[in-house]
């Protein structure tokens, strides 16, 4: 009894252990070994290469973790060293690479009973091995899948705890998946990449995700819902949509915006990279019944000043707003939305936005209007002048956030400026400011005392700076 106290103590202390002092505690003995294996939680492994003795190797591997909930499985070439792989898989006896990944997640699913997350990246599955992982891993709540060898998600069906399911090549589909039934899956999070202009198949999935939160579609041409209406069976997972990412998407982008509007009223999150039209992002922002609150755009030839005007009319209650490489904006546009939405924005992103350089005092004005911003990303301008930065952070009081990276024409005085008027400050982000030297990093470090988390440059920290990180207990990112 005494014993099993014992252990079970070692493990409270083993999980609370961070990362760079666990991994020399099964160094000190057998017991301690198997004590800390026991404790584990999450692994991620790299499977280097297609062997049986690697399947053996990795399923005798996993055995040893009983309470992994979390899992994560890449399949790499012999060669990359940049993570630690599966001790034993290095045997050259090739195994049918359309058989390994079936294999290889019937080992998880054998050894990994707690599983609550797995992401698997280790080729196409088949759904008689995901039914198999289903019977084993009865409460896997995420999974994420490079790609399924047949797009059939009927499988889905038998795990009734998953909220979260993502893959990412959806490049071939099951045309026979296609009639008319439906299941209310419990997915709440979906993320579908490679979609093609002609697939289909994918008709039932969109009719059962009846309780979908958040959606991502990356480079996708089409919406796999057949060769009548490609919305028809779509629009049926929009009613209780909160979060939407379109990412290259620029075939179907108009057609999503256009039924969003039409379907959706409860959206409070908007992510359209590369892709659309103006005219489509338009109608979506004047149509919405939805109360945005983030929208979050990168589209250096589609969003014009009559999108920001249309963005302050409608969307009143924005708190977040991220432009990213948007050339057509210009100051006037910026500062009419800044006008009307005011103290209400928390956080502002202008990413690689020449405006900023062809519009001097823009800076100045957006933060006289937004006085309520806790997060500020203005990275990778890097024509950003001191004089500029300054201007805004004095109206910026309420700043815990700020984002500068790659703003090369910075230096110390931004700090300066930081240190005086951003008292709340826990996070800042200056890597590749080169203009920032090691003095104000190290005058700045001394004098923060809210600092939590700095990224910065590994030359740029003086041995007082590195002892001040160590008192106050700093997150450096380097």
């Amino acid at each position: 009894m005494e014993s099993l106290l014992c252990d079970e103590l070692l493990q409270e202390i083993f999980q609370r252990l961070p990362p760079s002092s666990s991994s020399t505690v099964p160094l000190v003995c057998k017991r301690w070994l198997i004590v800390h294996r026991n404790s584990r939680s999450f692994l991620f492994l790299r499977v280097p290469s297609a062997t049986p003795s690697s399947l053996r190797a990795f399923s005798s591997f996993l055995s040893r973790y009983p309470r992994l909930s979390s899992l994560s499985v890449v399949l790499v070439s012999p060669s990359d060293d940049s993570l630690d792989a599966v001790p034993g898989c290095e045997d050259n006896e090739e195994i049918n690479s359309s058989l390994l990944a079936d294999q290889l997640l019937l080992a998880v699913a054998s050894n990994c009973p707690h599983l609550r997350h797995l992401q698997f990246f280790a080729g196409p599955v088949s759904p008689s091995t995901l039914l198999s992982l289903s019977s084993s891993c009865k409460h896997l709540s995420s999974l994420c899948l490079s790609s399924l060898r047949l797009l059939s998600f009927r499988w889905l069906t038998f795990f009734p705890s998953l909220k979260d399911l993502s893959v990412f090549d959806c490049s071939s589909v099951d045309s026979s998946d296609e009639d008319e039934s439906e299941f209310e899956l419990p997915l709440e999070t979906l993320c579908l990449s490679g979609i093609r202009a002609g697939d289909c198949g994918l008709g039932w999935l969109w009719r059962s995700c009846t309780k979908l939160r958040r959606l991502q579609l990356r480079s996708c041409e089409g919406t796999g819902d057949g060769d009548g209406d490609p919305f028809s069976s779509f629009i049926r997972c929009l009613p209780g949509l909160q979060e939407l990412e379109l990412r290259t998407c620029r075939t179907i982008a108009d057609g999503v915006l256009l039924r969003l509007a039409q379907h959706c009223s409860s959206l409070h999150c908007l992510r359209l990279y590369d892709g659309g039209s103006r005219d489509g992002l338009h109608r979506f922002i004047s149509r919405s019944r939805s109360t945005l609150q983030k929208l979050d755009l990168r589209l250096p030839l589609d969003l014009e000043d009559d999108h920001l005007s249309a963005v302050a009319e409608n969307f009143t209650g924005l708190i977040s707003l991220r432009l990213q490489s948007c050339c057509l904006v210009t100051g006037e546009g910026l500062k009419t939305l800044g006008t009307a939405i005011n103290a209400g924005l928390e956080e502002l992103a202008l990413v690689n936005c020449d405006v900023i350089e062809r519009k001097p005092g823009l800076l100045t004005t957006l933060g006289q209007s937004l006085r309520g911003l806790r997060t500020l990303d203005l990275s990778f301008n890097s024509r950003l002048s001191d004089k500029e930065l300054v201007s805004m952070l004095v109206s910026c009081k309420n700043l815990v956030d700020a984002k500068l990276r790659g703003c090369r024409g910075l230096t110390g005085a931004a700090l300066l400026s930081m240190f005086k008027n951003c008292k709340l400050l826990e996070t800042i982000d200056i890597k590749q400011c080169c203009g920032i030297k090691a003095d104000s990093v190290e005058f700045f470090l001394l004098n923060s005392p809210r600092l939590r988390q700095f990224h910065v440059e590994e030359s740029k920290l003086s041995g007082v700076a590195k002892t001040c990180i160590s008192k106050k207990f700093i997150q450096i990112v380097g």
